[in-house]
């Protein structure tokens, strides 16, 4: 059981809502990254977390990929995992009443390789009392020759106002780095009627092993995660803040409360930490304690005010 060893004297500076999700604080744990939740229930407080984004749920059960999935690099990670998981009715059925009991929000990151997988899954659990939903469209449109939904604004919109057309639950977009201009996709999907975006999902790279002169990965290449990709994270989100008119959430690279302080002055309205959940378990709540200083030692009443503060010295 999660032991209190994390100072909750400045949560209330930290209470935020967004697009009508309740937040504790704005600290939230990107998927694939955590699991389902429960697995980290020894080392945060699950409820104090502003939502779990649980591992990427598909219409059918998945085995993953096969050979080596993870590897390590320089100031970060690669993974290629396949979304490995069970299936959208045995997280109904099975892993929902379970983790529900933690009394954190859950958001469940949705994957599907048609337009109407997207739409079936999310009329599925449009009846549960999950948070919200976030669209992984990092993945490719077998239907329309392999091409990847998040890199094709016309097809990144078209999935979004299907998962809307299915639920009434709040429609998080969450968009891949891999493209020429994450604004015209970011611009497709609110419009579309995302109702918040988050931002970055991996970048595709790849590692070989010199001695054997092959691919350390078993798929070749993987998502490249980590606090090698946060400059480049922290650009994105500043330019998509810019953009739109929803909420932000932005990732890529968090790995302390100063890494999350820069995202909330480039624009976004709320963070969540990946990778750095595999190096320090309890690293969210440590976050979570460094926002709430540094908010009281600056005289900020709530997070929001520091939203996009950096905009102020665009000339820079």
């Amino acid at each position: 059981m999660f032991h209190n060893n994390s100072n909750y004297a400045y949560d209330n500076l930290l209470h935020t809502n967004i697009a009508g999700i309740e937040m504790q604080t704005p600290v939230l744990v990107a998927s694939g990254t955590f699991g389902f939740g429960e697995e980290f229930a020894d080392f945060v407080d699950l409820a104090r977390l502003g939502g779990v984004m649980v591992k990427g749920t598909t219409l059918l059960p998945q085995c993953g990929n096969d050979g080596v999935r993870i590897a390590e690099t320089p100031e970060g990670m690669l993974n290629c995992i396949g979304l490995e998981n069970p299936g959208v009715d045995a997280f109904l059925t099975e892993i929902l009443p379970r983790i529900r009991n933690y009394g954190m929000n859950v958001i469940v990151n949705i994957s599907g390789s048609s337009v109407d997988d997207y739409a079936h899954i999310a009329a599925r659990l449009n009846g549960s009392d999950i948070a919200a939903l976030e669209i992984n469209i990092s993945c490719p449109n077998v239907k329309e020759g392999g091409i990847v939904f998040g890199t094709d604004p016309h097809a990144a919109a078209a999935v979004v106002r299907a998962v809307c057309a299915q639920t009434n639950k709040p429609v998080i977009a969450k968009l891949s780095p891999n493209v020429t201009s994450i604004t015209e996709m970011a611009l497709a999907v609110e419009n579309a009627g995302a109702n918040i975006i988050s931002l970055i999902n991996t970048f595709v790279g790849m590692q070989i092993d010199i001695d054997r002169r092959r691919p350390v990965l078993g798929n070749c290449t993987g998502g490249l995660s980590g606090p090698a990709v946060k400059p480049i994270a922290l650009r994105m989100v500043w330019e998509t803040a810019h953009a739109v008119h929803i909420p932000v959430i932005g990732m890529g690279g968090i790995a302390s409360w100063q890494d999350a302080v820069e995202f909330f002055l480039a624009g976004a309205s709320a963070i969540a930490v990946g990778t750095a959940n595999f190096i320090d378990p309890n690293i969210t709540m440590k976050i979570c304690d460094g926002l709430g200083h540094y908010l009281h030692k600056n005289n900020i009443s709530n997070i929001r005010e520091l939203i996009g503060k950096a905009w102020d010295h665009d000339d820079i």
